[in-house]
């Protein structure tokens, strides 16, 4: 366990650390924040680190960050269980505690439930901080809260108690009810510089030309480096990208309904894969815009093949046949993309 300040371990998120800091040194911390912006960039560790500056028992008025070493600073570092040991930090997220341990019968399985905003935050609303600091409300994705539990938070994250202070963390701002997002104060987070996510990568140990690859292809997030440092994961991801790429250069339509058949086999491998194509065109766009000697048409090609990958990705998360989806995209892509490849229609 680090005794450094949390919020000093934010990497390439330089004006929301700002903002955060200069609100917390002037006393004037906001009591409900948004903090939104990609996965895996640093949200959740900024909030933390608010967290553990609000409940210093050692920082003096005027100061901006956490001593890092005193008991509440310790007690504020996320444990194996992904909470926290003091008592006025609390992280709310679906199926991160037990049925029972939150009234209910059943698992979260689709989103944060009012059962866990009623026993975590509700029961808890008309005390104050059990230290005398702060108390501190995180609530993970919180794009996941059901609409039962967003109604029940609505009051209390409007005119919480003394020192109480919620912190939304979210990649995806807009899938909040507009009430909740209307009573928080935003702050944004941007994906994270390559440079940052292959030195990030390194510290964890991974291999020099793992980190490389996995940084490039990550668009800036530690969530997907994680995932595309893994060599298993990365061969099938490649393995999928060259078999479209393939099939789509040979023209193969029947190689397009295999596919799609594929596809539906395994609902949450393809989403992961169609990440890696979006990633893979991305970085084909890149080098296709920097290069003068290619057509400019090539390019904007390769743009339009991208949001329909995303386009797809999106379909796919809301429910939407996986077969028809791959069956759709490959088709659009074969029409797209065949000149780009140097292939005609």
């Amino acid at each position: 366990m680090s005794a450094s300040p949390i919020m000093s371990r934010v990497r390439s998120q330089d004006t929301a650390v700002q903002v955060l800091r200069r609100a917390v040194a002037a006393g004037s911390v906001h009591h409900a924040y948004l903090f939104e912006g990609p996965a895996g960039v640093g949200k959740e560790l900024a909030a933390l680190g608010l967290a553990q500056a609000l409940v210093c028992e050692r920082r003096a008025p005027g100061e901006s960050d956490a001593c890092g070493t005193c008991s509440a600073c310790l007690r504020a570092n996320l444990t194996h269980d992904r909470v926290t040991r003091h008592p006025d930090i609390t992280i709310l997220e679906r199926a991160l505690y037990e049925p029972q341990r939150i009234g209910r019968r059943t698992p979260e399985s689709q989103d944060i439930s009012i059962d866990q905003v009623r026993t975590l935050v509700l029961a808890r609303a008309a005390f104050g901080p059990h230290e005398g600091r702060a108390k501190v409300f995180i609530v993970r994705r919180a794009e996941e809260l059901g609409t039962s539990a967003a109604n029940a938070l609505l009051k209390t994250l409007e005119e919480p108690g003394d020192k109480t202070h919620f912190i939304l963390l979210s990649a995806q701002p807009g899938d909040l009810l507009p009430t909740v997002r209307s009573r928080t104060m935003r702050v944004r987070f941007g994906s994270l510089p390559e440079s940052t996510v292959k030195a990030l990568l390194l510290e964890q140990g991974k291999d020099e030309a793992v980190a490389t690859r996995a940084a490039a292809l990550a668009c800036g997030t530690m969530e997907e480096a994680m995932v595309t440092a893994d060599p298993e994961l990365l061969a099938g991801r490649d393995a999928f990208v060259l078999d479209v790429l393939d099939a789509i250069t040979k023209s193969e339509r029947g190689r397009g309904y295999e596919l799609a058949e594929q596809a539906k086999k395994d609902k949450s491998k393809l989403d992961a894969d169609l990440v890696a194509l979006a990633r893979a065109l991305h970085l084909r766009l890149r080098a296709e815009s920097t290069d003068a000697a290619r057509p400019a048409a090539n390019a904007r090609r390769i743009a339009e093949a991208f949001a329909m990958v995303t386009e797809s990705a999106e379909n796919l998360a809301g429910n939407n046949n996986p077969q028809l989806v791959v069956e759709s995209l490959y088709f659009k892509l074969r029409d797209v993309l065949r000149p780009a490849l140097g292939q005609p229609r």
